[in-house]
């Protein structure tokens, strides 16, 4: 078990009104799996997927990444299990304009004082996995929408994380970029990977081994996928919750 959450409990109060983005959440994830997190917007997936990576606490309940509660952790400490243990891969990209592609995607590991000796030979497996070798010294806004989105992919993977979070990571692209993007992320998982999508589309979820559904801050159904592209199984689930 990598993560193990209890009782996930997250409320934001506006104009004197208490919204509960999560409401009493239980979850766990499997090391190795790829889960996708389905759900419209507002039903507090995102949130959801902040508490487990370490990037927001939840007001009550816990999170346990590998055995270790983050609600203990202080924020320095905190800022070190996003480092060295989560990758995080976010719809727009969040790739420095005036970087190459070598420099964002190093940026991470030089952040963490990692050796270069070992940082660089972790991005030369990862830029030939990715399909990224010609790309190293283009910058940005040279790369297609799928393109940079997979540099995001591979600085998500330089400091070898325990878990990739992906955060709707086909949002900004074409249905045939954001199908290229989730097959890369089947294949990372096909090799032990483990991956956690949200997204709001069945199309993407379908490229998912696991996929729960969320309405109004609570895990209300789940599903197992027996291959990838099973869209219609988790159209049927829709279907069914919406009765």
């Amino acid at each position: 078990m990598i993560v193990k959450a209890r009782g996930l409990t997250k409320v934001y109060r506006s104009d004197g009104t208490a919204v509960h983005a999560l409401d009493d959440v239980d979850i766990d994830i499997e090391r190795g799996e790829l889960l996708a997190i389905m759900g419209p917007s507002g039903s507090g997936k995102s949130t959801l997927l902040h508490m487990i990576g370490a990037l927001d606490v939840p007001d009550e309940g816990e999170v346990l990444l590998n055995g270790q509660e983050l609600s203990k952790l202080s924020r320095s400490e905190l800022a070190l299990i996003r480092r060295r243990h989560v990758g995080f891969v976010f719809q727009f990209f969040n790739l420095v304009p005036i970087l190459t592609v070598d420099e964002n995607v190093s940026f991470p590991a030089v952040l963490d004082g990692v050796k270069e000796s070992v940082y660089r030979a972790r991005m030369d497996q990862t830029f030939t996995r990715l399909g990224l070798v010609d790309k190293r010294q283009k910058m940005p806004p040279q790369l297609s929408g799928g393109e940079q989105q997979r540099v995001a992919i591979a600085r998500a993977l330089v400091n070898a994380p325990d878990l990739v979070l992906a955060d709707e990571p086909t949002g900004n692209l074409d249905r045939s970029s954001g199908a290229e993007v989730m097959s890369l992320l089947r294949s990372l998982n096909d090799e032990g990977q483990t991956i956690v999508v949200v997204t709001h589309d069945p199309g993407v979820a379908s490229f998912a081994r696991r996929v729960v559904f969320m309405r109004d801050g609570r895990l209300v159904d789940e599903t197992r996928l027996k291959a990838p592209g099973q869209t219609s199984a988790v159209l049927s689930k829709l279907v069914k919750l919406e009765d």
